[in-house]
C-alpha cells in the first residue's frame, strides 16, 4: 500500500473504479488497511462482500485485534476467495486483484 493508494481510496477525483479497487486490494494484501480508520475496513469489507476484492495472501489483525483470515483459509466460492471474485466480477478481474 502506497500514499497513492491512500489518495485513490480517499479521493474520487482522478481515479477510475479499477484504480479504486486495486488500491483497496493492495491495502488488504499489506494488512495496513485493516489498522487504519474505520472507513477503510468498511470499504474493504464492502469490496470483499461484492466480489470486487479478495482476502489477502496472509491473515492479518484489525485495529481491535480481530483476526482477518487469508484467502486460502476460507472455503472456495465463499466471500474473500478467488472463486467468489470470478463468479461476481469475472476471471480477468480476479487475476488482476490476485496479483495486485
Amino acid at each position: 500500500m502506497t500514499l497513492n493508494d491512500i489518495y485513490t481510496i480517499e479521493s474520487d477525483l482522478d481515479s477510475t473504479e479499477e484504480d479504486y479497487y486495486l488500491s483497496l486490494q493492495r491495502a488488504i494484501n499489506s494488512g495496513l488497511g485493516w489498522r487504519l480508520q474505520g472507513g477503510y475496513g468498511r470499504s474493504m469489507m464492502e469490496a470483499i462482500d461484492s466480489g470486487r476484492c479478495l482476502l489477502g495472501e496472509e491473515p492479518h489483525f484489525d485495529y481491535y485485534g480481530s483476526r482477518i483470515p487469508s484467502r486460502h483459509e476460507v472455503k472456495e466460492g465463499t466471500k474473500g476467495s478467488y472463486q467468489f471474485v470470478v463468479e461476481n466480477s469475472g476471471s480477468d478481474w480476479a487475476d488482476s486483484v490476485a496479483n495486485a
